[in-house]
């Protein structure tokens, strides 16, 4: 029992030793992330979001809190998890290719003026990387949050778009922070849409 307490207690000490040097890097890009969000969902734009595995369940964790409610009764915000529809995941994965999941649907569902929150640990995911090049496409701002050196994302990612890189090797680390960020995400949008900030 001795060992298994350690091992919790130093999963504890690294998931506050990253979040505290996240603290120092990324509030700045986070503030222009809800920034270009607000904007976008202003103007009649509604966020596409996508990710694989853990990462996937975080797109689909950010789509529910606006269209349902984070912590306060509002209106509904337009928000669309790319990887929910098993229909549309498995035709194009099998009609095409599997990097194809999310460009297929950014090209029928996208426009000009919306945002893509494209979610990778690794900054490698082909089919993210695929999504972020059709969102370019499309005239979309793209919000990437990724982990380690922010891979191959972190080298197509646009001047106009924001990278919330979280360097660490720890998968489990990476998507601590990018949960921690998608909730604050959420109540900045919450607050700069309903009155309470004006940035």
């Amino acid at each position: 029992m001795t060992q298994i307490k350690e091992l919790i207690i130093q999963h504890f000490n690294e998931s506050v030793e990253i979040k505290q040097q996240c603290l120092s890097i990324l509030p700045e890009e986070a503030s222009r992330a809800a920034q270009i969000a607000v904007e976008s969902l202003m103007s009649d734009g509604k966020i596409l979001v996508c990710g694989n595995g853990g990462s996937a369940a975080d797109a689909q964790h950010f789509a529910a809190e606006l269209v349902g409610r984070f912590e306060r009764e509002r209106m509904e915000l337009p928000a669309i998890a790319l990887t929910t529809d098993t229909s549309i995941l498995t035709s194009i994965a099998n009609d095409y290719t599997f990097e194809d999941i999310f460009a297929k649907q950014i090209r029928a569902l996208g426009r000009a003026g919306d945002v893509l929150l494209a979610i990778s640990t690794s900054g490698n995911s082909a089919n993210v990387i695929e999504a972020i090049r059709v969102a370019h496409q499309k005239e979309m701002q793209v919000i990437a949050l990724t982990g380690k050196d922010g891979g191959r994302i972190a080298e197509i990612v646009h001047e106009k778009d924001v990278l919330l890189n979280v360097p660490h090797k720890r998968c489990a680390r990476i998507q601590e922070v990018h949960i921690l960020l998608i909730h604050a995400l959420c109540d900045a949008i919450d607050r700069m849409l309903f009155g309470e900030i004006h940035d």
